[in-house]
């Protein structure tokens, strides 16, 4: 689990946590790591030099996937709390995928710092979270989304 934090990903049943994004069963993923900061959400993540766009930007790809992770992992924070649990209470957290992804790219994102992406809570329903996130860089906002996270049913992926 790396950090000192409580994550919502470190919560996702097994089956669940394999995204190269966010996963933590996937050895050569990112690792995102998603939790609340008051009534915000908080995701932060350092690129590496592999993740040069230009020499000393990040590349707008990985910039996407930090916004999409750090959305559905908002999204699964929101309704693990709607149904009234909490990360650490002993449930499961729910697992939420990318109903619609919206970025925009404002300046370029420099490497070599810790990025930071907060997230607002928009709508909650009982299978789809609004998320309206900024990234900063040094205090400086460079990018905005916004995500539909949508719940993923138990037997999501399994034929029946």
């Amino acid at each position: 689990m790396g950090e000192s934090f409580l994550a919502v990903q470190d919560f996702y049943a097994e089956e669940f946590a394999w995204c190269y994004g966010c996963g933590r069963l996937n050895g050569p993923g990112h690792h995102f790591r998603t939790r609340w900061d008051g009534e915000r959400t908080l995701t932060v993540f350092e690129p590496s030099p592999e993740h040069t766009a230009i020499p000393g930007f990040v590349y707008g790809g990985l910039l996407a996937a930090l916004m999409d992770c750090h959305s559905t992992g908002s999204g699964a924070l929101a309704l693990h709390r709607q149904d009234g649990h909490e990360l650490g209470d002993g449930a499961v957290a729910p697992r939420c995928v990318t109903g619609s992804l919206k970025v925009d790219y404002l300046k370029p994102t420099p490497l070599g710092v810790p990025l930071m992406v907060h997230g607002t809570i928009a709508e909650v329903g009982a299978r789809k979270v609004r998320v309206v996130s900024e990234l900063s860089a040094e205090g400086i906002v460079t990018v905005r989304g916004d995500v539909v996270a949508v719940r993923v049913p138990e037997n999501f992926g399994r034929s029946n």
